[in-house]
């Protein structure tokens, strides 16, 4: 039975307002500068100053702009790292814009091939709503930029540069969601009248062909060979000349994607720790690498990513960023605003209970460079971010280990720092993953 809110219910809660002290202050504070800056503590500044016992230099941040590459932009940095280091080239950047001109072409075909499958379900099938609410954007996982990388390898910034369209994607990405969506009614009309299977592949690679120029157009086209050359640290001059790409990421960067595992933290009674998860509907190359997540506790997470970070190894990682951070201060803590004190209100909520009830999910990764240990315990950690220089301390960020605890989400570890057991749990799960639904939090694309 549903009742209404009277008006002696308004005068209780009125009267009410009386007996909680401070509130006209509260108000003050609250209506002139925002909830934010009238509950924002002081304290964090304090407890999170930059300085670390664990620390990777890892030089000047890269800078997304207008764009959800973050995932992209953290992976490769992790991988533009060593590379500086090895070839002695500071600042030296890997093309995001190559990865995102085969991802936005590879996820335009997942989201046809998705169409085709599913194409017998109605349009209000809450799958089908899925695919078609966002046939493609910006973010995704690590899992995704190595599908890409195996495929179609990887370039130098320098060899193939950002355009106004990968720095700012909204106009690309409308213009190729109306453009799939347009294409995907026509693939499930033509399945459902009966259209043989090569006409509708014939009909698909048309589709295809419309994306790829669009594609060009507005990114640029990809190179198949070019010659690399470069000026070390030290004024010496190199050049590699009729280099593929597939051939410079074997050669100058080398790491063995295979190697590398994507952890997470998800303590919902859903998921089992020491299981793997793939979620449906998630990812971007057909016949590519599938998204796969080893279930770990936090303490579990955190013991690999200081084992890795010891060995002088940066951690990609995914977390909800939007939560309790200050983003010009460049902080992450989950006492950096007091909005419970401000309203004498209870906010608290369990990491389970934030993800079954949509409060929290990744929507953005970063790279862990360094930590901070008081007698063998994370205190604050280190984060390079992709906003440029401008935010926190020249683009880095600095997160407690409170916020850790609450708001990551994923890491990724190379295989050699798990345990035998780990490693195992890993190889059997990963071949018969349990499958997650498409809207799980698990399979939230990092974004921002």
């Amino acid at each position: 039975m549903t009742k209404e809110i009277t008006n002696d219910n308004i005068a209780n809660y009125t009267a009410d307002l009386a007996k909680h002290a401070g509130i006209n202050i509260a108000s003050r504070a609250a209506q002139q500068n925002g909830i934010y800056k009238a509950s924002q503590n002081l304290q964090s500044k304090i407890d999170l100053d930059p300085t670390f016992s664990i620390e990777i230099d890892t030089g000047k941040p890269s800078d997304q702009k207008q764009s959800g590459r973050c995932w992209m932009f953290s992976a490769l940095n992790t991988m533009r790292h060593p590379l500086q280091k090895e070839y002695k080239v500071k600042d030296f950047e890997l093309s995001q814009n190559y990865t995102n001109f085969w991802d936005k072409f590879e996820k335009s075909n997942w989201f046809f091939e998705n169409v085709i499958a599913s194409a017998k379900q109605p349009l209000g099938d809450r799958k089908v709503s899925f695919l078609f609410a966002t046939p493609q954007q910006d973010g995704g996982q690590w899992d995704m930029l190595c599908g890409l990388i195996e495929k179609y390898g990887i370039v130098p910034k320098s060899v193939y540069p950002e355009t106004a369209n990968a720095t700012n994607s909204s106009a690309l990405n409308d213009t190729l969601n109306t453009l799939l969506r347009k294409d995907g009614l026509v693939l499930r009309t033509m399945i459902n009248e009966g259209k043989s299977e090569d006409e509708v592949e014939a009909r698909k690679n048309e589709f295809l062909n419309d994306v790829f120029r669009v594609l060009v157009v507005s990114l640029g086209m990809p190179p198949k060979k070019f010659d690399f050359e470069y000026k070390d640290d030290e004024g010496n001059y190199h050049r590699e000349a009729g280099i593929t790409p597939k051939e410079f990421f074997a050669k100058y960067v080398g790491m063995n994607l295979e190697d590398h595992v994507s952890i997470i933290n998800s303590p919902t009674a859903d998921k089992p720790y020491h299981k793997v998860f793939s979620v449906e509907y998630l990812g971007n190359v057909v016949g590519g690498r599938q998204v796969r997540h080893l279930n770990l506790e936090i303490a579990e997470m955190k013991d690999l990513i200081i084992k890795q970070l010891q060995a002088g190894e940066v951690v990609w990682f995914g977390s909800n960023v939007g939560k309790d951070s200050e983003r010009q201060l460049g902080l992450l803590d989950t006492n950096i605003y007091k909005r419970d004190e401000l309203f004498d209100i209870d906010l608290s909520m369990s990491k389970a209970d934030k993800l079954d009830s949509g409060e929290s999910m990744m929507d953005h990764a970063m790279v862990i460079t360094s930590v901070d240990l008081v007698e063998g315990k994370p205190t604050k950690w280190k984060i390079e971010n992709s906003w440029g220089e401008k935010p926190g301390f020249k683009g880095y960020f600095v997160m407690s280990d409170a916020w850790f605890d609450a708001f990551v989400y994923q890491a990724v570890i190379n295989k050699k720092f798990l345990s035998d057991d780990l490693k195992a749990e890993f190889v059997d799960g990963a071949k018969d993953p349990i499958q997650l639904l498409p809207w799980d939090p698990m399979g939230a694309l990092a974004f921002k």
